[in-house]
């Protein structure tokens, strides 16, 4: 009940991860409250308590925010779900060559406050450096840090020293952000009548052997795997309180997908801000059990986009 109450965006602490309605960030305007600091640092207090006392909060975070609370460094996928426009002009970045297409852009992030227009070196001097193939690797990383930070900083670091007061961030060190996830949030009973209810196909139909697959290698999963496979598609263990029918994506609701993409020799891969797996044709269910859980397992930084 206290989470619940404390992390309801209506106290303007906390909102809502572009329009997906069950992941919070932390609210950049938040210092329209003064004392916004002091909540902050009580919230990562209470935050700190649940976890030591096993019980679980109302809402969960982004998976960002975990990756900060445990000191990890952010990626390029990390943005697809909060920011999936920001994500897509990044991408093009990364896989065309700027010199050639022309592109001027330096090192800076232009941004809005109060209806001013602000501008922010993404290192000492960087509207006087250019981005070239050379460097563009350094400007993605830089972007991204800069996204997922502007104007958060502060209440990022109240809400750490809040939590470590209870529990010491070291304790986390030797979790990965999604298992940080579960043990804030719990890992809810999925009712799989309903996942495959409220599930789409393209290239595929309900028919298809690597569909039936599919489901097999899920009823076979324990809860926590099936919670690990959500993760990788969506981003997120949590299901709305309507079931699968009422899943969101970075434009509204966004029902669970499964799409005929790869060869035989790629891994699967997640659209966490479409819900979307893409699944290469495996010719038989050992492949495609095989195939899918390494990706799950192993999806930092290749299997996910």
């Amino acid at each position: 009940l206290l989470s619940h109450e404390i992390l309801t965006p209506m106290y303007c602490l906390f909102e809502y991860a572009n329009k997906n309605n069950y992941c919070l960030q932390i609210n950049p305007a938040s210092e329209i409250n003064p004392d916004h600091l002091t909540y902050f640092k009580f919230v990562g207090r209470v935050i700190a308590m649940a976890l030591y006392h096993g019980k679980f909060i109302d809402n969960g975070f982004t998976l960002p925010f975990y990756k900060k609370m445990l000191k990890k460094p952010y990626n390029l996928q990390d943005l697809e779900h909060i920011d999936p426009e920001f994500y897509n002009s990044l991408v093009w970045v990364k896989d065309n060559n700027v010199e050639e297409c022309g592109l001027d852009v330096v090192f800076s992030a232009d941004y809005e406050v109060l209806g001013k227009l602000q501008t922010h070196e993404l290192k000492p001097g960087g509207t006087d450096i250019p981005v070239t193939e050379e460097n563009k690797g350094e400007y993605i990383n830089l972007m991204v840090e800069w996204r997922l930070s502007n104007g958060v900083t502060d209440q990022t670091k109240a809400f750490l020293d809040g939590f470590n007061e209870v529990v010491p961030l070291q304790w986390l060190q030797y979790f990965d952000e999604r298992e940080l996830e579960l043990m804030l949030c719990g890992m809810q009973e999925f009712d799989l009548d309903d996942w495959q209810r409220n599930t789409i196909y393209r290239g595929y139909s309900r028919a298809s052997k690597q569909v039936t697959w599919f489901w097999q290698v899920v009823k076979s999963l324990d809860n926590e795997k099936r919670a690990r496979l959500l993760q990788f598609i969506t981003g997120t263990c949590r299901v709305p309180i309507g079931g699968f029918a009422e899943l969101m994506g970075s434009n509204g609701p966004q029902r669970f997908c499964i799409e005929k993409v790869g060869g035989e020799k790629s891994l699967p891969r997640s659209h966490t801000c479409f819900n979307r797996l893409d699944l290469p044709a495996y010719k038989t269910y050992e492949i495609l059990r095989e195939k899918l859980m390494f990706a799950v397992e192993e999806c930092e930084g290749f299997a996910q986009e």
